[in-house]
């Protein structure tokens, strides 16, 4: 199995929720060798039982409690040896504990410090608490999401958390490792949510200033305001999604659907809630896998809407292996993928402290000073928490 290509690549991570993780799973994926500290008791930070928590593959656990005399001690003589440090504490909690960012970097000075929050490390909401939905709602794209006239859609935590989190984080991580390379030097990578968001909405902006663009939901052409970028109910009740934007998908689609004589021009705006009708109607005549099947072998950008649970099965993801089942939990493959250096899932989730005694003598700890600080209740062993940050587990 290949260890990927950031092979050699130490990272130490203070375990956090949704944005973090997911940012630190995919640098172990790509064959870092991440350490997750986790709390020793208490609730756990994960919203589902630890063997099922994808967010946490891929690294040890070690179970240290920061707030005890030396637990700072622990996490400072880690990150000596380490390339990368993440955290996700709100702005001043990690400098009160004693591993902010002159803590670790003046004793190492090559560390990349990277900091995740919502709102930023300044700002007159960086104190602030929030959630994915309010770093989105705040930059805009909430506001865009959603049928006209209809009240925003939240997609999921999908867009702040991990668009605008976790895919940051790893770009920033990724960035300063890099510049590393010529400077010798590291730097704090300050990863806010609300940057991030911001950055993918660069196009709607760029359309915005050309007059491409309004300030309203569901009008536009790719958020369900074109007839022919959007969704159809079919006979079954499910869905097709459409995306037949350049000329020549679009008559593809009218071909395929029997509607070239009828159709009114794809940008002849005035008419497109008649077009719509036209393409609702239609795909009312099949069901979803109909639909599916008549598009197949169609270069009309028409594909069937599918649930999570389906989205395994699909050919196209069964032949890349796309989605893989590790443990009885369907999960996302490592990505991007690389032709020299593939990453690999490197172990399953690990519960809190399962790997405290192995992972502290691995990182340069002897014997005695592990058995020290378990006794000291700095350290501790596995434990699996009675309920997760947001209540009782199921």
């Amino acid at each position: 199995m290949s260890a990927g290509p950031l092979q050699g690549e130490r990272v130490v991570e203070i375990a956090g929720l949704g944005p973090a993780p997911l940012g630190c799973m995919m640098l172990a994926d790509l064959g870092a060798d991440v350490l997750r500290i986790d709390r020793p008791t208490g609730p756990g930070l994960s919203l589902v039982p630890f063997k099922q928590d994808t967010l946490t593959r891929g690294r040890r656990s070690v179970a240290i409690d920061l707030k005890a005399q030396g637990g700072a001690d622990v996490v400072r003589r880690l990150t000596d040896k380490a390339d990368v440090f993440v955290e996700a504490f709100r702005p001043g909690v990690a400098e009160r504990l004693g591993i902010g960012p002159d803590d670790l970097m003046t004793r190492n000075p090559r560390l990349v410090y990277a900091r995740m929050t919502g709102w930023g490390q300044d700002g007159p909401l960086a104190d602030r608490v929030g959630h994915d939905i309010n770093y989105a709602s705040v930059m805009g794209a909430i506001g865009a999401i959603g049928e006209r006239g209809r009240k925003p859609v939240p997609p999921a935590n999908w867009l702040a958390d991990f668009g605008g989190g976790s895919t940051f984080l790893v770009i920033g991580v990724l960035a300063a490792l890099v510049e590393r390379m010529t400077s010798g030097r590291g730097q704090v990578v300050d990863v806010a949510m609300v940057d991030g968001v911001a950055t993918l909405t660069a196009m709607a902006h760029s359309m915005l200033a050309a007059d491409m663009w309004q300030d309203e939901r569901g009008v536009n052409l790719f958020d369900g305001g074109a007839p022919f970028y959007d969704t159809y109910e079919c006979a079954d009740g499910r869905y097709v999604a459409v995306g037949a934007l350049e000329r020549q998908f679009f008559a593809e689609l009218v071909r395929v659907l029997d509607l070239e004589d009828r159709v009114p021009g794809q940008h002849d705006m005035a008419r497109w809630p008649e077009m719509r009708a036209m393409f609702a109607e239609t795909f009312m005549t099949k069901t979803r896998d109909e639909w599916a099947a008549v598009f197949a072998d169609v270069d009309a950008c028409v594909a069937p809407v599918m649930g999570l649970t389906e989205a395994f099965d699909h050919p196209h993801v069964r032949a890349r292996q796309t989605l893989v089942e590790s443990d009885g939990v369907v999960q996302p493959a490592p990505a991007p993928r690389f032709s020299r250096t593939p990453g690999a899932v490197q172990r399953g989730p690990r519960s809190p402290g399962e790997d405290t005694v192995d992972a502290l003598a691995d990182w340069g700890f002897d014997a005695d000073e592990v058995r020290k600080l378990i006794d000291a209740g700095v350290a501790a062993r596995p434990h699996e928490p009675e309920h997760g940050v947001y209540g009782a587990r199921p």
